[in-house]
């Protein structure tokens, strides 16, 4: 095993209360800090750390340098919003790591998990994930739109919640409404839809309306957006936000 390490650590969703213990520790331990520059400056400034940001489709160069930082012998974090896991950084580096240098897989490495933001969204409004359930991005950056299409279709057949990150950008801002009416002709016009918009931050919004009013400009790139199943409900409160929820049991009427 080399000198150095790597922590590949997850913020958690947004404001400082989602971070973990685990993944404070190892911030505060890193010599150097490497993200994509909005996450990194969520992380607050501590004396002789250094910062190398750098732009979001850069993943596999920022991985590289973050690996290369540490086999030099430096103690180094890769920051990810949410989980690293979960469309994020930790794929990156180890993808990284599979191509790179011997020296990389001596590394120490330590994934640092947080509060993906499905997790957060779905907490906010109930238990919308509390049956079976997957998570898709809606990017068609690394995979083509018609496996998009298919997995969207196969996934409301099985009867799946779904959460979708990445869901539009400016290049390609019709391909929500899109998804939403391949779902349309899976589900019920009542399966309810929730968009939750930059949880955990102060810009804060939520909002759930049925899959046959949902549409494309509901959303923007810091939604997540959960669709339910057939069986999801909504429980009304009187004067409250109603509560959505999935059953645990299959098949519950």
């Amino acid at each position: 095993m080399t000198k150095g390490k790597l922590f590949v650590i997850g913020l958690g969703p947004g404001e400082s209360r989602f971070l973990t213990p685990e993944a404070s520790a190892a911030l505060g331990a890193a010599e150097a800090l490497y993200g994509y520059e909005p996450y990194l400056a969520r992380v607050p400034m501590r004396a002789g750390q250094t910062r190398h940001p750098s732009d979001n489709r850069e993943e596999l160069v920022r991985a590289g340098a973050a690996l290369a930082h540490a086999a030099a012998g430096a103690t180094v974090a890769m920051v990810s919003g949410g989980d690293p896991g979960v469309f994020a950084m930790a794929a990156a580096v180890i993808e990284a790591i599979e191509a790179g240098p011997a020296e990389w897989r001596a590394l120490d490495l330590a994934i640092v998990p947080g509060i993906t933001a499905m997790l957060a969204v779905a907490a906010k409004c109930g238990a919308p994930l509390g049956h079976d359930f997957c998570a898709i991005s809606l990017s068609d950056n690394l995979k083509p739109w018609e496996v998009i299409e298919k997995r969207l279709r196969l996934a409301a057949q099985a009867g799946f919640a779904m959460a979708f990150y990445n869901p539009v950008s400016k290049a390609r801002p019709h391909q929500l409404d899109t998804a939403f009416e391949i779902l349309r002709a899976e589900l019920p016009a009542s399966v309810p839809v929730i968009f939750g918009r930059a949880v955990g931050r102060p810009d804060e919004r939520m909002r759930v309306v049925p899959l046959g009013h949902a549409r494309g400009h509901m959303a923007d790139m810091a939604t997540c957006i959960i669709v339910g199943s057939p069986e999801t409900r909504l429980v009304e409160r009187p004067g409250l936000p109603a509560l959505v929820y999935t059953p645990r049991r299959a098949g519950e009427e």
